[in-house]
């Protein structure tokens, strides 16, 4: 047999400027999903997190509460980091952009860029919106010269800064764009293309520290400091610990299959900068980067100043970490934005948790702890079940609630807790194949909801019902 490829799989890094919210957790339990799923397939996986913390809007925060910047980038990241526990997740690493390996890390592909000859430094006047961190030409502006994204007027700075040569690498971004699957969805791809044979402006990647001085250092230049996405998007190397190339940037980046996943709004950031970065410092770039929509409510996108956003801790308390996973997995669409409110969680928890998996679990295991015995109809090897590719969100999760739909089904046509009294075999037999379904279900929920999966396996291995799988909400 072939030893599979071992894989590696990343989020994005949360800026810690305010607390988690709905959007990290999907991005997340998604990342977690994949992970243990490639596990559960035989690969070895390495699955990596954290924080982004630098930049102005960083800086910016810290001053205007009189915090130290350090203090506040702790306290944030503690409340990343946390969400581990509450959400069920099976990182292997947690990387923070202010710890001296990252640090080290990205002024060492400062340092390759410049050798190639990709970084220059010139005088600039650009549009620069803080929000973005990040400078606009007028085109990407609106007649106001406000950013699209986050529809404040861009401020016009003139300063000399470090560039990076992005428009060197045109021809070999759209090459790679060309590949099957560098990017998902398509038309993410076709945008990435059309994005860059529309003309790429060089990149500045640096900052005065006379304006902006919460950032990594220049190499060999004590007046400025790193542009904070040149910094960030090191993180990916630099949780393997890049620069060394052997151990795990070996293993999982040089010799492994890799995939990033980012919001929807990061292509020109993690499919345009970051892959011209690694070209320029000869490292492979990412085999795959997959994009998810977001997250809106009552028709409204989710923003702090409309204060809608929903917090994945207030989820968690309400819901549990079993059913947030559910919601987040099945109910929201892989690439497109989708609507959440908690009137809609409600309905979807009790119908599908409540009154689906937990009632058909209940009372399977019900009967075949009645009229079974544990050894009766041997249960088939779980290594012999296939689980669907767990990428698709969505669909793999409505393969898994079909299943339970269809045994439910079963249950309403057969009626074997009646059968029981004229046939007791028939009946037994009937139950039997319920039992199996049931673990077969099991299985399926290992990679998306893994504590239920744990629960229905052990249930069906000791013959017993489970008590309180999933229970109703209190109003």
């Amino acid at each position: 047999m072939t030893e599979k490829k071992a894989k590696y799989i990343t989020t994005t890094l949360p800026y810690v400027n305010d607390e988690p919210h709905i959007g990290h957790a999907l991005e997340f339990i998604q990342a977690d999903t994949l992970a243990r799923y490639w596990r559960l397939m035989g690969h070895e996986v390495f699955f990596n997190t954290g924080t982004d913390e630098h930049g102005q809007k960083i800086a910016q925060k810290a001053d205007a509460e009189g915090t130290d910047r350090q203090a506040y980038v702790d306290f944030f990241a503690e409340r990343f980091k946390t969400l581990k526990d509450t959400l069920s997740l099976s990182n292997d690493a947690f990387i923070r952009t202010s710890s001296d390996a990252h640090k080290k890390a990205a002024q060492e592909l400062w340092k390759r860029c410049d050798a190639k000859g990709d970084i220059y430094k010139k005088s600039y006047t650009g549009w620069y919106c803080v929000g973005c961190e990040l400078f606009y030409t007028e085109k990407e502006l609106d007649e106001n010269k406000c950013c699209l994204i986050h529809k404040k007027p861009a401020e016009q700075v003139e300063e000399e800064n470090y560039f990076f040569k992005l428009s060197k690498y045109a021809d070999a971004l759209v090459e790679y764009y060309r590949k099957e699957n560098s990017i998902v969805p398509e038309w993410q791809q076709r945008w990435a293309i059309d994005f860059v044979q529309g003309g790429l402006e060089d990149l500045s990647i640096s900052r005065q520290k006379s304006r902006m001085d919460w950032g990594v250092p220049v190499p060999g230049d004590d007046e400025h400091v790193m542009y904070v996405w040149f910094d960030a998007l090191t993180n990916y190397i630099s949780t393997l610990g890049w620069p060394n190339e052997g151990g795990n940037f070996e293993k999982f980046w040089a010799e492994g299959e890799t995939l990033q996943l980012g919001g929807k709004d990061q292509v020109r950031f993690q499919s345009i900068i970051w892959q011209a970065m690694l070209m320029s410092a000869n490292i492979k770039p990412t085999d795959s980067v997959y994009y998810h929509g977001f997250i809106n409510s009552g028709g409204q996108k989710m923003s702090k100043s409309l204060g809608n956003v929903i917090s994945p801790y207030a989820l968690v308390e309400k819901y549990g970490t079993e059913a947030t996973r559910y919601i987040l997995l099945r109910h929201v669409h892989p690439f497109d934005d989708s609507d959440l409110t908690w009137e809609k969680m409600d309905e979807w928890y009790t119908a599908n948790l409540v009154n689906g998996l937990g009632n058909v679990t209940a009372r399977i295991m019900k009967m075949s702890e009645t009229h079974l015995e544990p050894e009766d109809f041997p249960l088939l090897d779980p290594a012999t079940l296939d689980v669907p590719d767990m990428i698709s969100f969505q669909p793999a999760m409505d393969h898994v609630w079909s299943l339970i739909q269809r045994l439910d089904e079963r249950i309403t046509q057969t009626e074997p807790f009646k059968l029981i009294k004229t046939d007791e075999a028939a009946a037994k037999l009937i139950i039997g194949e319920l039992r199996l379904e049931l673990l077969h279900i099991g299985r399926l929920l290992l990679p998306s909801m893994p504590e239920t999966s744990a629960i229905i396996r052990a249930a069906v291995r000791a013959n017993k019902k489970p008590e309180n799988l999933f229970s109703r909400l209190e109003k």
